[in-house]
């Protein structure tokens, strides 16, 4: 308790000699991967997003209080206020091509209130086409297994060009694949069905990926139709990032990791680099849930620990999550100023 108090003593003291420098909102500014991105053209009513990614570097936690659009052709969201330590937050821009069309772009402003006020300002732009319409806005497939293979259908429709015709589809993705189900030409409006497949060998995780139709209109050759969706792992764990708190040399911190499987599973081995840190399980035990205890000793080298940790079932099914902690020397707490990125 005694190392924890003087830890959050000298952290108060450094974010009081950083607040200079927090003022000029250089901090909030560095967090961010990148603050603009270009849609180019885009279809009507299709689904229109980037996220624009920040990491926080800082030992304080960060909280983004707020976003603003300076237009209303686009939507900001935060998809989480608070981020702690090398977690990753998430402001994602909706363009509203449902509602507006042509030229459009929006400056965002992101507000952050913790450990100071800063701003932040993220650009969007983009060209929404009215005479090229998808239904439904988007290829989505929802949550789904992982190993499943599944397809979903999307309607692409232009308006006032007869000749109109799509050349190709094109994916980045090996586990994405395209066919044309049907064409039809009447009155101007031509109507074109895609067979969007997912394969089996599509990894596990969260789907944002982009389709790019190729045309044969030279002033909208290439048109992106946005892939999303959720492949559900079979083996999850629980927490993804398992933190151990403050330690000093040779004391001890236990934690429980919890393992499910749609079917039950034995668990054949935990691999870890850190040899101060340990785990007790059953090989032999077969079952859906399985309760793990973590321990991590504290060693003599003061610091942050930040391990990456692998679980394997006796099926080949793997599952990995994150271990952190902080190790004080026995007599003092370091001090860490915000402004100084820890180490991974």
């Amino acid at each position: 308790m005694r190392y924890a108090s003087a830890f959050a003593l000298l952290s108060v003291v450094a974010l009081l000699c950083f607040s200079g420098e927090a003022q000029g909102q250089d901090w909030a500014r560095k967090m961010f991967d990148t603050t603009k991105h270009d849609f180019g053209v885009v279809a009507k009513d299709s689904k229109t997003t980037v996220d624009f990614v920040f990491t926080n570097k800082y030992v304080e936690d960060v909280h983004v209080a707020s976003v603003r659009a300076s237009c209303g052709c686009t939507t900001p969201i935060i998809v989480n206020n608070d981020v702690k330590t090398w977690e990753k937050g998430v402001i994602r821009a909706q363009f509203n091509t449902d509602r507006f069309t042509g030229q459009r772009g929006a400056t965002i402003t992101v507000t952050f209130d913790r450990p100071f006020f800063a701003e932040v300002q993220l650009r969007v732009d983009g060209y929404i086409r009215s005479d090229l319409v998808f239904n439904p806005g988007e290829v989505e497939f929802g949550t789904i297994d992982q190993g499943v293979p599944t397809t979903k259908q999307i309607d692409v429709v232009s308006f006032g060009k007869a000749n109109w015709k799509i050349q190709d589809v094109r994916s980045v993705s090996d586990y994405l694949s395209v066919q044309i189900l049907n064409e039809n030409r009447q009155n101007g409006k031509v109507t074109y069905r895609l067979g969007v497949n997912l394969k089996e060998s599509a990894p596990a995780g969260y789907l944002q990926n982009q389709l790019t139709i190729v045309t044969n209109d030279p002033a909208l050759t290439n048109v992106p139709i946005l892939v999303t969706g959720r492949v559900q792992p079979s083996l999850t764990v629980s927490p993804q990032s398992l933190h151990l708190g403050d330690l000093k040399p040779g004391e001890a911190s236990t934690k429980n990791l919890v393992v499910k499987s749609k079917a039950p599973i034995r668990i054949a081995e935990i691999v870890c680099g850190n040899r101060n840190v340990s785990f007790k399980f059953d090989p032999q035990k077969q079952a859906q849930l399985h309760v793990i205890p973590v321990t991590l000793t504290g060693s003599d080298a003061a610091g942050k620990v930040l391990e990456r940790i692998m679980i394997r079932t006796e099926n080949g099914a793997e599952a990995s999550f994150d271990l952190s902690a902080t190790i004080f020397e026995a007599e003092t707490a370091p001090a860490v100023a915000i402004d100084t990125p820890i180490n991974k």
